[in-house]
């Protein structure tokens, strides 16, 4: 009461003692004939808060603009609102006007829109996005076209932005894109000549009967070796790999794509024999034999430059080629191929040619010096090897990083729905055609960006994470997957 009394009316309060104030003294003396004895009720301290909307006790089916066009219609303020309620409902009341049984609002732009809530507004909505004149374009399209129409609501944009979002059309549109791949996952190998990724680079012009490039590069030294050959099929590449294994030993571990001159029998005999582990990337992503991608590329840039116009001599020129690549400089291992396989830098032509210091020194040098000196190389050799290790690790960790910043943050979780890009209908003829498959629904998701998904019917599959997105909407029939090794070689 003193609260309402403050605000609405100046006063002066008074504080009187009971022995001055007889009668008011008596009356707070006499005893409650409607207390409870047994269930005594405190005095309740509380005030209620003044800032509590008057359209917060409103149910859902009442019209976001009750309050306006009763005082529109009926000349009728609703009781209970505080000053600031007052002044901020008088304050947009004026832009409303009534057209019985219709209100209006008197828009920025100076439009006049019927205001319309609930199922009209949904059926509406639904009308500029998926009606015949739809189009379902994006959220702010979307938008505009219901202002263009003449109506209004308070929340349009937040709307047509969840619209769209759990549009099942407008879900299946699109590609996938760098910023959709999972996080990163460097592959580190601890030793020299562990892991080997081998593929196949060609045809390319026939050069004394050769056609194609056979390229293996190890990953912790990038150490390369190539030979020309006239074909690319499996009884080459055992060959390869024997005289390989011959020279660096036998690896823990080779990485190939799904080619079938690496997917038989007598490729899976030679891993057997051997024991070598045989590790596959997808089709869908070949960035895990990203390292021999690399080293391909290098190979293919130098032999486009020294072959000059007569292209038919590039078998001529792989030695070279592959000499100029263990030679050069490379940042994730901060030396030279060569120098960390044989411990010292490789003399090269230009240095006797133009005398370099250690040719002028030491042409002629003793040969236990030269000897001695050797064996302090071979010694520092494990060191310059772990500290390509750790340079390795630390160009990694930043590529990561690099990466990572830039794609979008998705996390999926176990009973999450999903779409899935499948990359293996662009074979097939078909522009109107939809790439996305599904809703999935995902059952497991494994540490380096393998998801496993399931459907109604048919057996559990896993995928890459960059290949899925999440789906927002109703059931809708699945599309079957086709099976994942029909297409082997498709990239």
């Amino acid at each position: 009461m003193v609260l309402l009394l403050q605000r609405d009316s100046t006063f002066d309060l008074y504080d009187t003692k009971g022995a001055e104030n007889l009668a008011a003294d008596h009356l707070s003396r006499l005893e409650n004939p409607h207390e409870n004895k047994l269930d005594p009720k405190e005095i309740n301290e509380k005030f209620p808060l003044e800032t509590l909307s008057s359209i917060a006790s409103l149910d859902a089916n009442t019209p976001w603009f009750a309050d306006i066009a009763n005082y529109h219609a009926g000349n009728f303020v609703i009781k209970g609102m505080s000053t600031q309620q007052k002044r901020k409902f008088f304050k947009d009341v004026k832009h409303y006007f009534w057209e019985d049984p219709f209100l209006f609002k008197i828009c920025a732009d100076q439009v006049i829109r019927r205001c319309v809530f609930g199922k009209e507004a949904h059926d509406i909505i639904m009308a500029c996005h998926d009606g015949p004149t739809g189009g379902h374009h994006g959220a702010n399209y979307t938008a505009r076209k219901v202002f263009d129409s003449g109506f209004f609501w308070p929340t349009i944009y937040k709307d047509a932005h969840e619209l769209v979002k759990n549009c099942n059309s407008c879900q299946r549109q699109g590609k996938i894109s760098q910023r959709d791949e999972m996080p990163q996952n460097s592959i580190q190998v601890c030793e020299i000549f562990d892991v080997w990724g081998i593929d196949f680079m060609g045809p390319f012009p026939s050069s004394k009967g050769n056609k194609y490039i056979l390229v293996a590069v190890d990953y912790l030294s990038k150490w390369v070796e190539a030979k020309a050959l006239p074909t690319n099929d499996a009884r080459v590449v055992c060959k390869f790999l024997k005289s390989l294994f011959a020279r660096f030993g036998a690896p823990r571990a080779i990485i190939s794509d799904r080619g079938t001159h690496f997917c038989n029998d007598q490729f899976a005999k030679v891993m057997l024999k051997y024991g070598v582990t045989h590790r596959l990337s997808t089709a869908y992503h070949p960035q895990t034999s990203g390292q021999v991608e690399v080293s391909n590329r290098g190979l293919k840039r130098i032999l486009e430059r020294t072959v000059g116009e007569n292209r038919a001599s590039w078998s001529d020129k792989l030695d070279d080629a592959l000499w100029a690549f263990r030679t050069a400089y490379k940042t994730p291992i901060g030396c030279t191929p060569y120098k960390l396989v044989y411990g010292k830098a490789c003399h090269l032509p230009v240095e006797l040619e133009h005398k370099a210091y250690w040719a002028l020194k030491h042409t002629n040098f003793d040969l236990k010096t030269a000897g001695d000196h050797r064996k302090v190389q071979l010694n520092e050799l494990n060191e310059l090897r772990d500290e390509a290790y750790e340079n390795s690790l630390i160009y990694k960790e930043k590529t990561k990083r690099i990466h990572d910043s830039k794609i979008k943050n998705r996390v999926f979780n176990v009973g999450d729905r999903v779409l899935l890009f499948n990359s293996r209908l662009k074979i097939f003829s078909g522009k109107l055609k939809t790439r996305w498959s599904g809703p999935f629904t995902v059952t497991q998701v494994f540490p380096y960006g393998t998801i496993e998904l399931s459907q109604n019917s048919g057996p559990n599959f896993k995928v890459n994470g960059h290949r899925l997105k999440h789906y927002f909407g109703g059931d809708v029939p699945q599309l079957v997957v086709p099976d994942l090794q029909t297409f082997p070689n498709v990239q």
